[in-house]
């Protein structure tokens, strides 16, 4: 892996601004010698109540020394904010795969499903069953009922993996993007991990603020020589109707040994 960073709309514009596209050109922290792989994902969302939640994070225009970033709505919804973090894979870089799911490859948005499911082929095998990280990059889920989705794995081995997009109860998931990221399960200086609001407290009994506090700091297992970069993605997302749908994740504390992970809502959105 060569660099990672985060990338938000209120670089661009206020939150009191909304517009349907927002992009920016993300400079890479070197010149490459051959055009890098990108992928994007999901972290944070403001959305208006009432209009169906589309949103999308992606990039395009990657050359050796930069690319464009996108976060992005349509049709009538109004997207205040939205925020991704992005990681990067120099030339070369066999250790890392990156690629991303669409539900449109298995139905069309007009016949839509609770449970969608692909094997995923790796374009080089590994030696034995890889870690696979999955995460958000676009959702398109019906209006009148709360947002649920998410996204995760089965059947990881050394030649692939099934990629599950599911919603449930009364949700009506038009479609839904999801990136995955695969790397050796013994690749050293690498650590990912999956939090949940329900580690802290039941779904019944939501909450504005979701905080791995000291005490329950996520911890490496193995201590790194300096504090690294740390990426947050959404994998899962189950916030209330009636309201705006506003989430965001993000870390603070990050130090050689582990970081606080939030996972927050405000006014007055419900996350389950």
């Amino acid at each position: 892996m060569s660099a990672s960073s985060t990338f938000n709309t209120q670089e661009v514009r206020l939150w009191n601004n909304p517009q349907a596209q927002t992009s920016k050109t993300i400079k890479f922290p070197k010149t490459y010698v051959a055009a890098p792989e990108v992928t994007v994902g999901l972290n944070a969302l403001d959305i208006q109540a009432g209009a169906v939640v589309r949103a999308k994070v992606y990039h395009e225009g990657i050359d050796n020394q930069k690319f464009n970033i996108h976060a992005d709505t349509w049709a009538d919804t109004t997207l205040y904010m939205a925020g991704a973090d992005y990681l990067i894979k120099k030339p070369g870089d066999l250790d890392f795969q990156f690629g991303e799911f669409n539900t449109e490859f298995d139905h069309p948005l007009e016949r839509p499903q609770a449970q969608t499911s692909c094997r995923i082929n790796f374009d080089h095998h590994f030696v034995t069953p890889p870690k696979v990280v999955v995460f958000l990059k676009t959702i398109d889920a019906g209006r009148g009922s709360s947002t649920r989705i998410k996204t995760y794995t089965s059947g990881v081995d050394a030649k692939g993996f099934t990629i599950h997009i599911d919603t449930w109860a009364d949700t009506i998931l038009y479609r839904a993007t999801a990136g995955w990221i695969a790397y050796p399960e013994d690749k050293e200086h690498i650590f990912s991990y999956s939090a949940n609001t329900m580690d802290l407290r039941p779904w019944d009994r939501p909450q504005e603020k979701q905080q791995k506090d000291t005490s329950h700091r996520i911890n490496f297992g193995r201590s790194f020589v300096t504090p690294p970069k740390v990426v947050v993605f959404f994998k899962t997302i189950d916030a209330g109707r009636g309201s705006s749908t506003r989430i965001k994740t993000y870390t603070s504390g990050v130090d050689a040994k582990g970081f606080t992970i939030h996972i927050d809502t405000w006014a007055d959105t419900t996350l389950f």
